[in-house]
């Protein structure tokens, strides 16, 4: 491949070299001796890039971007590792990742011992009457699999109330103090778009779902603006990490705003186009208010709304019962509820101009929001929306199509599949499964497949996702040639989802995901090459240098 990509840089570097003169234009950073993946269609390969005023200048051979040096350049010599356009995170819980990484964490938790030892750790951390936040716990890596209870964490907890999420945020346990605190006792009925777990007996588990979780969450006290910064600050830091320019946010304008303050101090190391709650279109004027105040760094990119839960948690809305709960096909989310509100919603949306991303899990969730997205190109005609369906995760067969047809974005989180596929057909069913995480088949129906994390559900880390999409292996190891391997993804496709994908989510396709002259100099480098390595491997590759607007954020490269 080698041999074939530097062909490609001599007989095609010349192009993107010409549409930006050196002679009178001198870089501030050039890229040398790289593989340059560009994402264009040609040159889709070169070896070095100019960067001038945070853009790129340049794109070609060593020798053609040299004559872009002067004594002031910084010059990076890559010795051969890979550049990429930086990574775009379509999906993320940004600032929420921030505040999980300073909470308890429960991810890889397989243990009630050592899920209780864990509570009563940060417990002794906090002042009494503090609350005990965080999680990431995942029942099915207990052994043996099962919900926690709130008697298991009671004992350790008697001064501080617990609400502990489950990885994918549609299921939390709290304890005793948190249940009255909030109010929540034998006799309270389940909300409409939730569900309260209780005992033969009628006693609350400690166990919420979805609609429910707000009863708890609504009495926690708002952290103060130095905690939001300060979260901010680590969520950015683990991005840099990743390899991550941009960021999708699925946060509310409370997180615009803080954003907005370390935009002001200069310390925004990644773009942040957010996607506050839908339901803030019944008042729109605050939402209009952020939305005029977009910069290159961070902006209002549309609205995130709720048709159903998850599938872990069992509340992902499907058209046949789950196995293991064979009068049960799901829960509605609030945002559906009652009966029009979403599509009342929508068409307030299209009136707005406003992007919409939906999430929908269960195949039900999925047809219904199809539907309406249909409606609504039906009553006002096509226009280039780019609705989105954020994760897209489990499809009838005959809704697959339907996502090029209506030139709906699928905004899918690929390593989700890593855990699912351990535990997914136990609930729903190897044929129901067939057409789950059906990125093949969507991007040969003509959808655009934008790629994230779901952070904190899944690691952030763009390189655990695309050898997700590439391998289609599961944490348990009991598929080798990839659960449901039909639906495996290239490389490249993978990497243009993490990167063209999210750009062009987001509107911005003619300033990002991809290398060339004009658009952001927004780069990431890797230490090996993902294009030619054994597809297993990707996961271990690691990001050496990031790039945002032509300033080099993080390295770790080797120094002479």
């Amino acid at each position: 491949m080698k041999i074939a990509t530097f062909f490609l840089i001599g007989l095609l570097g010349l192009l993107a070299f010409c549409q930006t003169s050196p002679k009178k234009m001198k870089a501030d950073l050039v890229l040398l001796d790289g593989l340059v993946w560009t994402g264009e269609e040609a040159p889709r390969w070169a070896q070095a890039v100019a960067v001038k005023d945070g853009e790129v200048v340049g794109v070609g051979s060593n020798d053609q971007i040299s004559q872009f040096i002067s004594s002031t350049t910084q010059i990076v010599q890559l010795e051969g590792q890979l550049l990429l356009p930086g990574f775009i995170d379509s999906h993320t819980h940004f600032l929420d990742g921030g505040f999980y990484l300073a909470q308890v964490q429960l991810d890889g938790v397989t243990t009630k011992e050592e899920f209780i030892q864990r509570i009563e750790t940060k417990a002794k951390e906090l002042s009494p009457g503090e609350w005990i936040l965080g999680g990431n716990w995942d029942h099915h890596d207990l052994i043996p699999p099962q919900l926690p209870r709130k008697e298991w964490i009671d004992a350790v907890t008697p001064h501080h109330p617990v609400c502990v999420f489950r990885h994918d945020g549609h299921m939390a346990l709290v304890n005793s103090l948190a249940l009255k605190k909030a109010g929540i006792s034998r006799e309270t009925p389940t909300p409409p778009g939730g569900e309260i777990i209780k005992d033969k007996t009628g006693e609350p588990t400690g166990i919420l779902k979805d609609a429910a979780i707000n009863l708890v969450t609504k009495i926690i006290p708002e952290p103060g603006i130095k905690e939001k910064l300060a979260a901010a600050r680590r969520a950015l830091a683990e991005a840099r990490r990743c390899g991550l320019t941009s960021i999708h946010d699925m946060s509310g304008l409370d997180a615009f705003y803080t954003y907005q303050r370390l935009l002001e101090k200069g310390e925004l190391t990644a773009r942040l186009t957010l996607y506050p709650p839908l339901r803030l279109i019944d008042s729109p004027s605050e939402l209009e208010k952020a939305r005029s105040q977009s910069d290159p760094f961070l902006k209002i990119g549309g609205l995130k709304g709720f048709a159903d839960g998850s599938l872990g948690s069992a509340t992902a809305l499907f058209f046949e019962p789950y196995l293991d709960r064979p009068d049960f096909c799901g829960l509605l989310a609030e945002d559906m509820l009652p009966e029009g509100t979403m599509l009342r919603r929508l068409i307030q949306a299209e009136k707005g101009n406003w992007q919409v991303a939906i999430h929908a899990i269960g195949d039900r969730a999925n047809h219904l929001i199809l539907n309406m997205f249909q409606e609504i190109t039906e009553r006002y005609g096509f226009r280039e929306r780019r609705w989105r369906i954020e994760h897209a995760q489990h499809l009838k067969p005959e809704d697959i199509p339907r996502f090029g047809k209506l030139r709906i974005i699928a905004s899918v989180q690929p390593y989700h599949l890593y855990d699912d596929g351990c535990w997914a057909e136990t609930k729903i069913g190897q044929e129901r499964c067939r057409t789950t995480y059906a990125f093949r088949s969507l991007l040969d129906s003509g959808a655009h497949l934008a790629a994230g994390s779901d952070w904190t559900v899944a690691p952030l880390n763009p390189l655990t996702g695309i050898y997700a999409a590439v391998t289609r292996h599961t944490a348990d190891g009991r598929h080798p040639g990839g659960w449901i391997p039909e639906e495996k993804i290239s490389v490249e496709e993978a990497v243009r989802a993490y990167t063209w994908g999210g750009a062009w989510a987001e509107f911005a396709e003619d300033k990002k995901g991809t290398i060339r002259p004009g658009k952001y100099a927004d780069l990431v480098v890797l230490d090996r090459n993902i294009f030619e390595i054994p597809p297993e491997e990707i996961k271990e590759a690691k990001v050496v240098l990031v790039v945002v607007a032509g300033r080099i954020v993080y390295s770790s490269l080797k120094k002479d």
